[in-house]
């Protein structure tokens, strides 16, 4: 049987603010704000006072699937503006021992013999990320 429309309801937090412009969603929080553009879903999102409506006319089984990806995805855009994200990274190796160092006021991350290479591979951080070495080594 052929649907429709499929739509799902996505509530507005306390303290976000939502924008909607052809299919580009806009979140500002306490943390920052977040865009995310949605142009290559046929989507609709309408947004309201206090939720967003995310709506697919006639889908088939993938753009079903979409909506409660794009769901998701601002439900995330809403944990980043008001909590925000902390990731943990840990450096294990094999056979080769890996050094990697943190240069330039914490803004740069050197790793030195990576799978035995002579290079040094740099990573510059992007801004307002921050990086601390812990000293574990086991």
């Amino acid at each position: 049987m052929k649907l429709i429309s499929v739509s799902d309801k996505l509530s507005i937090p306390s303290g976000c603010k939502v924008k909607v412009s052809k299919r580009i969603v806009t979140v500002d929080g306490p943390r920052g704000h977040l865009v995310k553009s949605f142009k290559h879903l046929q989507c609709e999102l309408i947004p309201g006072k206090k939720d967003i409506l995310i709506r697919v006319w006639f889908p088939n089984r993938k753009a079903v699937a979409c909506v409660n990806t794009i769901k998701s995805h601002i439900e995330n855009m809403f944990t980043g503006v008001r909590q925000g994200y902390k990731y943990k990274i840990k450096s294990v190796y094999s056979h080769f021992p890996i050094n990697i160092s943190i240069v330039n006021d914490n803004s740069l991350v050197e790793v030195h013999n990576f799978l035995g290479e002579k290079i040094v591979r740099r990573g510059n951080l992007l801004r307002g990320v921050t990086c601390r070495p812990t000293g574990h080594k086991e």
